[in-house]
């Protein structure tokens, strides 16, 4: 099935209920992603169907566990995307559910301690009690801090970056001994897409300069600094598909109920734009810090030299 037939075929139910068939996404899955061979060590995982909790769970798992990339005695940062005072309906913010298993996952890896923060948009205490994420991430033992003042941060350099050279990175990234950064996929007026490379502005301090000096190509520098999260988790279990990045209504979500696992930051973003584009047409070139970070050496956008695990729950 060709790509504009397959758009023509996503089921709509209702506004709140809008989801993807499952039959066509996994074609979805085998079209955009070549696995090399079956053997472990996989560059990316892509599940599709369950719960955020029982994706992130399986696909982990494909990947050999978080002890993989978790020790004892690690002080790990998780950063989702909090920046809305949203419902997690809604689709603005990481969901809930997967920060916990996250959260959790690290623990049972070894961790000393887990800290979740995000340099939100509205309001910090709306955003982090309405997302659902402060709780479920204290639930789960871990600590959440705020990152509305600029005392959190310190200063970094990025030597490899083009219009971004330095800025201000929170402390928590900073100090901290691994980072997992669990973006949500959905549309962005500015970047045209946020997922896992945009997240990253969630851990900046003057996101103003990003918007006055070349939005797309700051957003490729910042993903130049040294300290690369040792997961990049995308949470499409619900996708915003327009009026991104705070979304109007349930009428902009998707019940895509996916979910892409890589190291490789270009790579996973490449993959979960290919995955978007299922639902509303995004041409890659338009989410040009994609291809911007490929040229600074930070991933690659080519799908087909990666060993990609596929799996339909």
């Amino acid at each position: 099935m060709n790509r504009r037939n397959f758009l023509k075929s996503v089921a709509l139910v209702g506004a709140a209920a809008t989801s993807i068939r499952e039959v066509e996404a996994m074609t979805l899955l085998s079209q955009n992603f070549k696995a090399n061979n079956p053997a472990l060590n996989y560059d990316m995982v892509a599940i599709l169907g369950g719960e955020p909790e029982v994706m992130f769970r399986k696909a982990i798992a494909e990947l050999g566990g978080m002890k993989n990339f978790i020790k004892k005695g690690d002080k790990v940062a998780v950063k989702p995307n909090i920046g809305w005072d949203k419902t997690p309906e809604l689709g603005a913010n990481t969901n809930p559910k997967l920060v916990t298993e996250i959260i959790k996952q690290c623990f049972d890896a070894g961790a000393s301690e887990v800290t979740v923060f995000d340099h939100t948009c509205d309001d910090w205490r709306k955003c982090y009690a309405n997302s659902g994420i402060e709780e479920a991430a204290k639930a789960a033992g871990a600590k959440v801090v705020p990152a509305h003042l600029e005392i959190y941060y310190k200063d970094v350099s990025l030597p490899k970056g083009k219009s971004l050279k330095k800025t201000k990175i929170h402390q928590a990234i900073v100090d901290a001994d691994k980072w997992i950064n669990v973006p949500i996929l959905k549309n962005h007026g500015g970047a045209q897409l946020t997922i896992s490379m945009k997240n990253y502005m969630g851990i900046v301090w003057d996101r103003g300069y990003f918007h006055a000096n070349d939005l797309q190509q700051c957003i490729a520098d910042i993903c130049t600094y040294s300290k690369k999260p040792v997961l990049n988790v995308v949470d499409a279990y619900r996708m915003m598909k327009t009026s991104g990045p705070r979304g109007k209504s349930a009428a902009d979500v998707v019940l895509s109920k996916g979910l892409f696992i890589s190291q490789d930051i270009v790579a996973v973003d490449t993959a979960a734009t290919n995955f978007f584009n299922q639902v509303r047409e995004m041409p890659i070139e338009l989410v040009s810090h994609i291809s911007k970070a490929q040229e600074l050496g930070v991933g690659t956008m080519q799908l087909d030299k990666l060993n990609i695990r596929r799996v339909k729950l």
